[in-house]
């Protein structure tokens, strides 16, 4: 009860004594944050790509010390205990303090941002935190760091003492790299960039993937089915771990009551085991909810699986699923999901840019994808989740804050500054002689002694050499998947392969039925053979909708004997 009081008291401090506004309560007499969450926005204005003034605790900031924030992150059983960097790479934390996590070196709560001066000038690549809560944190040099709460060794290092400051984990990751990190409740996962998945703490469940239930208190490298798989990446629910390795497989291991690992049972795995309910299905991302798994699939799709008492898997129902269900979200392709350990809240964005929500929200079950007015999905967990904490670390950059890519982009086809042009059907397209050759071994040495401040292009269309002159300037495109088709054609030619997987994501993710086959016979043509085999499991995967199409009758018939020739080879014929 002492705890709760507290929390309470905090966050009344928070959102009363900064915003001058009384909070108010629901019918329950709780506080309901949507009514005065607004206040803080207003001190927000030069902030971009995320409006941390959704959650509460901000309110503890003034507008000089927002206006300084870069990343950020929300925690703790009320979320009343925040992270965040500088931009000069000070670290500062603020809040209940619970456990020590806010890595101080005493378990005082403070309502002042104090700066966590054992990792000042460390810059954070990525963070996560359980339950107790600890702290998991990895630098962009590969270095681990933890703190907080530690009764089941989940600091990984070697005792059960809570960690008051930040402890440098090197035990068995002296020589490697880290570059993701994950923590369930009471245990904590790490993922190397040679693809190696080192876990420790509490495993009563089987969690850290040893083969026991006893507690792992330093890092133990995850083997078994990963042995010689390379992992890319890694997530933890409340007690259970999930790996996806480059091939699109995933292997989860751990608590399973409610179903959560997906393997069609409710016994829990002491080891990786493949959910093989998701053959040939090629997946990138994993997340978790407290008992909940979400994958996004190469094509966009989501499943899920587990714990549904919330409609957290989007079904529709409140039915716990052990195996994999799609979740349908209109017909728009998904580019991420979210989820959080502590919760039990799906998020999802569109490629469109819609943001959808279900499970929990604030009390209420939401059992069906719901399109939101928000343009992120941080945003969801601020406003919806219990507790509303963060689900990554958050980035934040001012409005006035021009990157180098920034400034180039700026500079591309500006005639002000230009000092070439191309003229490409009868259009010109301005750009920088020396941006050119230091980004393309092509222009290197064909502008060398070249003199001329026009050069006529007939090779390309203007569209894709636009493109192409744009990508040098952003390290990006932005085309329909038929116009990436000329540019890959143009990578492929000018030998471009950062260009050329480029234009093969952008094929990716907009094909669809109607351009399957042609975007199949572009692929063949340019020898992209992972797209190749990318449209392949497309028009398998819907064929009979495929084969209705002008670009199947109209196909080309040696790739058409080709097509039907290994169809049949992967069973697409049997009944």
């Amino acid at each position: 009860m002492e705890d709760y009081v507290e929390d309470e008291l905090f966050l009344l401090y928070a959102l009363y004594g900064k915003s001058g506004k009384m909070p108010v309560k629901d019918e329950r007499g709780d506080l309901d944050v949507s009514k005065v969450v607004k206040p803080v926005q207003a001190t927000l204005s030069s902030l971009k790509m995320l409006d941390v003034g959704k959650w509460p605790i901000f309110s503890l900031c003034s507008e000089a010390e927002l206006q300084l924030v870069r990343q950020a992150c929300v925690f703790g059983s009320a979320s009343n205990e925040l992270l965040y960097t500088t931009v000069n790479d000070e670290i500062f934390v603020l809040g209940t303090n619970c456990c020590g996590c806010l890595g101080l070196g005493d378990v005082q709560s403070t309502i002042e941002p104090r700066r966590l001066d054992s990792l000042s000038g460390k810059k954070i690549a990525c963070l996560s935190y359980g339950s107790g809560p600890h702290i998991v944190l990895a630098t962009t040099e590969g270095e681990v760091f933890t703190w907080g709460h530690n009764a089941y060794s989940q600091l990984g290092n070697g005792t059960t003492n809570a960690g008051l400051v930040p402890y440098h984990i090197s035990t068995n990751l002296s020589n490697k790299q880290v570059i993701e990190v994950a923590c369930g409740s009471y245990h904590s996962l790490v993922l190397t960039s040679d693809g190696e998945v080192f876990a420790w703490g509490y495993n009563n469940s089987g969690q850290v993937g040893s083969g026991s239930t006893a507690n792992q208190p330093i890092p133990r490298r995850v083997t078994g089915c990963l042995q010689s798989k390379v992992v890319v990446n890694i997530a933890c629910g409340q007690m259970c771990s999930m790996a996806v390795v480059n091939t699109g497989e995933v292997f989860v291991w751990g608590y399973n009551g409610n179903g959560q690992l997906g393997l069609g049972s409710s016994g829990n795995q002491p080891t990786p085991c493949r959910v093989a309910a998701l053959q040939g299905i090629r997946v990138q991302r994993v997340a978790c909810g407290y008992a909940h798994t979400l994958v996004l699939t190469d094509e966009g799709q989501v499943y899920a699986w587990g714990a549904n008492s919330y409609g957290q898997l989007g079904t529709g129902n409140k039915s716990n699923q052990s195996y994999p269900t799609p979740v349908v979200v209109e017909k728009d392709r998904i580019i991420e999901i979210a989820a959080c350990h502590s919760a039990h809240t799906s998020a999802a964005k569109t490629q469109g840019g819609h943001v959808y929500m279900w499970g929990q929200c604030r009390g209420q079950s939401v059992t069906l994808p719901h399109l939101t007015h928000f343009s992120s999905t941080d945003d969801v967990f601020a406003c919806f989740a219990t507790p509303a904490v963060t689900w990554r670390l958050l980035s934040v950059e001012p409005d006035d804050h021009l990157t180098v890519a920034e400034s180039l982009k700026r500079e591309f086809d500006n005639p002000n500054t230009a000092d070439l042009k191309f003229l490409v059907d009868g259009k010109y397209i301005y750009v920088h002689k020396v941006l050119l050759k230091i980004r393309c071994e092509h222009f290197r040495s064909s502008l060398e002694d070249n003199e001329d401040d026009i050069v006529e292009m007939s090779e390309f269309s203007y569209p894709v050499y636009r493109a192409f002159l744009e990508y040098l300037y952003t390290d990006s495109i932005s085309l329909s998947p038929e116009e990436a088709v000329g540019l890959l054609d143009l990578a492929t030619f000018y030998r471009e392969n950062r260009l050329k997987k480029l234009c093969q994501q952008t094929i990716k993710q907009g094909i669809c039925e109607e351009n399957a086959i042609a975007l199949l016979s572009a692929a063949v043509k340019y020898e992209a053979q992972d797209l190749e085999e990318f449209c392949f499991r497309f028009c398998i995967n819907h064929l009979t909708v495929v084969t209705q199409t002008s670009g199947f009758a109209e196909m080309d018939h040696d790739l058409l004997k080709n097509f039907i020739s290994k169809a049949s080879r992967v069973g697409a014929f049997k009944n």
